[in-house]
């Protein structure tokens, strides 16, 4: 795990970007981005008397990925336990052991459920940079992470900036199969597989068919072909680990998948997001 801090306060070069991506109506069908808005871009209307944001991040590239190079698709981050509960865990310790130390402060923990850029916050807090892809990349280990939060009433020592390493290389922006990537570190979520594929909850669009590449269940495409992700290391997080059946199964086997066979490989699962009948329609898109 990785920790950087910054200092909570507005998100200036944020702001703009924010209100242009909405604009432009990139975020789709998911109406929730267009809520709090100035929560997004301020932590302290976010929690009281907050002074600063540690951010985390936390490997979770696999050691194996699925055996069957033609079944359907499941993007590296939804093989174990879903990482929301795996991490909140981890930040009550980490909340609970700074209170041990220093006494009482407070503040909260976000996981990837409510309004806070996450990204932006990790790459001010010197963790890595935003690629042209719009994930986090670190020279380190690539962008095969979650990222997390904790906002906190207590002065700290405040992290700087890193630099931009992507360079001239487009990996990103040539692979995307829907071009996604609209431009530079610009990414219209509407033509994401990933939204696709979870987030939209009605009928996809046949003008995407035969565009998807076989993924199911988002995608890794842009992190997959990045020159970074070479440095990518196994995570040692048990909780992570797939089900035994999951990496082994064909592509017939994801075909005729039952609502059992879902609720066994996925128990703990963020698939569980998409339903059997959503992972059942993505399946079917693939196949048709």
């Amino acid at each position: 795990m990785s920790c950087g801090i910054s200092k909570a306060e507005f998100l200036e070069e944020e702001a703009p970007r924010l209100e242009k991506w909405l604009n432009n109506n990139s975020h789709g069908e998911m109406k929730y981005m267009e809520n709090h808005f100035d929560k997004r871009l301020d932590p302290t209307k976010l929690v009281d008397g907050s002074k600063s944001v540690i951010s985390l991040l936390l490997n979770y590239y696999p050691s194996e990925i699925q055996k069957d190079v033609t079944a359907p698709k499941l993007s590296k981050y939804a093989y174990g336990n879903d990482y929301h509960h795996v991490i909140k865990t981890k930040l009550k310790a980490l909340t609970h052991f700074i209170q041990e130390e220093i006494g009482e402060v407070h503040g909260r923990a976000f996981v990837d459920s409510a309004p806070v850029l996450d990204k932006a916050w990790a790459a001010k807090s010197g963790l890595g940079w935003i690629g042209k892809h719009s994930n986090l990349l670190t020279k380190q280990v690539g962008s095969f992470y979650f990222i997390a939060e904790l906002i906190l009433d207590l002065d700290l020592q405040y992290d700087g900036v890193t630099t931009d390493h992507c360079g001239s290389c487009t990996a990103c922006i040539d692979a995307c199969p829907t071009q996604a990537i609209v431009e530079p570190y610009v990414v219209d979520g509407s033509k994401c597989i990933s939204y696709f594929t979870i987030e939209l909850k009605d009928q996809l669009p046949m003008d995407m068919k035969g565009q998807f590449d076989h993924w199911m269940f988002g995608c890794d495409v842009c992190q997959d072909v990045c020159p970074w992700n070479k440095f990518s290391k196994p995570h040692n997080e048990p909780l992570f680990n797939p089900h035994p059946e999951l990496l082994e199964m064909t592509k017939k086997d994801w075909e005729e998948i039952t609502e059992d066979v879902f609720k066994k490989v996925f128990q703990k699962s963020a698939v569980k997001r998409t339903k059997f009948s959503g992972l059942q329609r993505n399946i079917k898109f693939l196949k048709e």
